[in-house]
């Protein structure tokens, strides 16, 4: 008997944690590097290995152990990742296209290169070089690398704003009036077999610039439907890599479909999949690392998303206030990262809500968020 694929995830957090929830229907054996003694993906794996995911020696000597390799974020050593790749190592996603999306500059030039389409941006080396295009604003300035769940972006009305830029490399991008934010998750194995779900829809909550929620199917006309899962389609055919991929964008007042970012991995606009899909993200995950069919991405029910972050005030050793009260909600599936303190804003679990459609949707979900609270 041929002995089990050995899989490794670089990163320990929740989706790692979700992806390993997955991995427990296949006869695979887990490996997780990540930092700290405890992460939410340590206690879910077969075989947990402390080290540092952005250090070249520990992530190579960590590929060295396992049969193919993926990410659960983006921030990891892309030279380790080149140098398995070049020994026969399967990762996916593979490394070009990490280092495209690791980098908002070059991901931003990609989309350009490839005739996707995406909002107008200049690249900049710092501050000073700000006001020489101040006829692009009002613009997002985003960090090139490092940012991620709202961190790194900021947002710039007018010259008078730029003493709160950042002075380093960053994009800035000519803000879009947006009529919604949506996501289109798709995936690929090596065989060339193609999964891509329905568009959901994420509403933000500004004070963190964090999803708030989201709605599966996203409301969208079947031509916008069409366009958006076209346009996802497109940019994983561009970046030429097996793996999944979340292609966020925006649809402006105009009607018209722009990508904003891709995420190399699954994604916070996916975690109602687990639930709502026939196939969730995970699962589809699991089977691309494992090059088996993919599965089916059609929706079961109208679901709903809501994030669990941490109470404004409230830092420390967490409390789920009300938990019991949210779990009565017909159609309400919760789940917790299993992170031991919490801080305002921080992801601390979700919750995937089922229902008939979307009035009944946002009445369980508004019950949900002022019963169930994250605190210290």
């Amino acid at each position: 008997m041929s002995e089990p694929l050995r899989i490794g995830v670089l990163g320990g957090g929740q989706l790692g944690r979700m992806l390993l929830q997955c991995a427990a229907n296949y006869p695979v054996v887990s490996y997780v590097l990540e930092q700290g003694n405890n992460p939410p993906a340590s206690s879910l794996c077969d075989n947990f290995v402390e080290g540092d995911i952005k250090d070249y020696d520990t992530v190579y000597r960590f590929g060295k152990l396992v049969d193919v390799l993926t990410i659960e974020i983006e921030n990891v050593n892309l030279e380790a990742l080149f140098k398995l790749e070049e020994e026969g190592l399967k990762i996916y996603p593979r490394p070009h296209a990490l280092k495209i999306i690791k980098d908002k500059g070059l991901q931003k030039q990609f989309y350009a290169d490839n005739g996707i389409a995406t909002s107008a941006f200049v690249l900049v080396e710092n501050k000073a070089a700000l006001s020489e295009h101040t006829s692009l604003l009002p613009i997002a300035q985003k960090l090139r690398q490092g940012g991620y769940d709202g961190k790194g972006v900021e947002i710039l009305k007018s010259d008078a704003d730029f003493g709160k830029a950042f002075d380093e490399p960053c994009v800035l991008e000519k803000l879009v009036d947006i009529e919604k934010e949506i996501s289109v998750i798709v995936a690929k194995n090596e065989n060339g077999d193609i999964a891509v779900y329905p568009p959901t829809e994420m509403v933000f909550d500004p004070r963190y610039n964090l999803v708030d929620y989201l709605l599966s199917p996203a409301e969208l006309t079947a031509e916008q439907v069409a366009f958006a899962q076209q346009l996802a389609l497109k940019v994983m055919t561009a970046l030429d890599s097996p793996g999944i991929f979340a292609v966020e964008m925006f649809l402006d007042k105009q009607g018209q479909i722009l990508v904003n970012e891709t995420a190399p991995r699954a994604h916070n606009s996916g975690h109602q999949s687990i639930e709502g899909n026939y196939s969730s993200q995970y699962d589809t995950q699991m089977r691309l690392l494992q090059n088996l069919p993919m599965g089916s991405t059609n929706v079961i029910q109208p679901s709903l998303m809501l994030n669990l972050v941490g109470e404004p005030g409230h830092s420390g050793a967490v409390k789920y206030q009300g938990l019991a009260e949210a779990l009565k909600i017909e159609g309400a599936y919760i789940h917790l990262y299993g992170k031991h303190e919490t801080k305002p804003g921080r992801k601390m679990g979700h919750v995937t809500i089922l229902g008939k459609d979307k009035t009944d949707l946002l009445k369980k979900a508004d019950f949900i968020k002022n019963t169930l609270k994250v605190i210290a």
